[in-house]
């Protein structure tokens, strides 16, 4: 698959859940430039993707025990469409898989390589959500932490038809402007790690095209909303 798409900055939701903020409470970061349709890079799936099948949208909560991940909330947006020669249409009913490392830097349902953890058998922060009709997947999660080795980051995975092989398949990450996630990890619970080892400039991941995968953020209440528009050639 070729991918393409544009970074932009995303509005205001309201709703009930936790972090969401009303537009008289929003607060913009600075403006990121954008364009229509700009190729990104596929980067890789590394060693902690679980294909758990977990259909859900907010994917704080563990459902083995019922707890959820401590963080600063953030709401991400996801909108996939199918690339042509002169416009970008919405892809609906594309799978959208999610997965990241909590704030203290640890994923769910794995034995880490390093033996930093063990947490086969939990289920936080994984998920995925099937695209509506505006090739749109929410997901309600936590600003991730950090391990050695790594900037911050969050994967994801495109499938238009999981388990067939004439189904194809993209796979990436997503970024953090530094001074943002420098602000973020000064508070709890972040500062009981310790600080960060690896800047995106240091990340060898991120300097793989990491520049054109960075997730623009405004402020939505306690929390962080943002969106990335993608195309696919398919």
């Amino acid at each position: 698959i070729h991918l393409a798409g544009s970074l932009v900055t995303f509005g205001i939701l309201g709703g009930g859940r936790r972090g969401a903020a009303s537009a008289a409470t929003t607060q913009s970061l600075p403006p990121v430039a954008t364009s229509s349709c700009v190729v990104r890079p596929e980067q890789t799936e590394g060693p902690y993707f679980v294909d758990e099948r977990l259909n859900r949208s907010d994917i704080r909560l563990d459902p083995t025990d019922g707890t959820v991940r401590d963080g600063v909330p953030l709401r991400l947006i996801l909108r996939v469409s199918r690339f042509g020669a002169t416009s970008c249409t919405p892809l609906s009913n594309v799978l959208v898989d999610v997965w990241q490392c909590d704030a203290l830097g640890a994923y769910s349902d794995v034995r880490d390589i390093g033996l930093r953890f063990n947490t086969v058998g939990k289920k936080f922060l994984r998920g995925y959500q099937v695209t509506d009709g505006n090739g749109s997947a929410q997901f309600t999660t936590v600003y991730p932490g950090w391990y050695p080795g790594r900037t911050v980051h969050i994967h994801f995975k495109i499938r238009t038809n999981p388990g067939s092989a004439s189904g194809s398949e993209f796979t990436s990450q997503l970024y953090f402007d530094d001074s943002l996630t420098d602000r973020v990890h000064a508070a709890w619970p972040y500062n009981t790690k310790g600080r960060r080892t690896t800047l995106n400039r240091n990340d060898g991941t991120y300097r793989s095209g990491g520049d054109r995968l960075l997730l623009p953020l405004s402020r939505d209440g306690q929390g962080y909303i943002g969106t990335f528009e993608i195309g696919l050639q398919i």
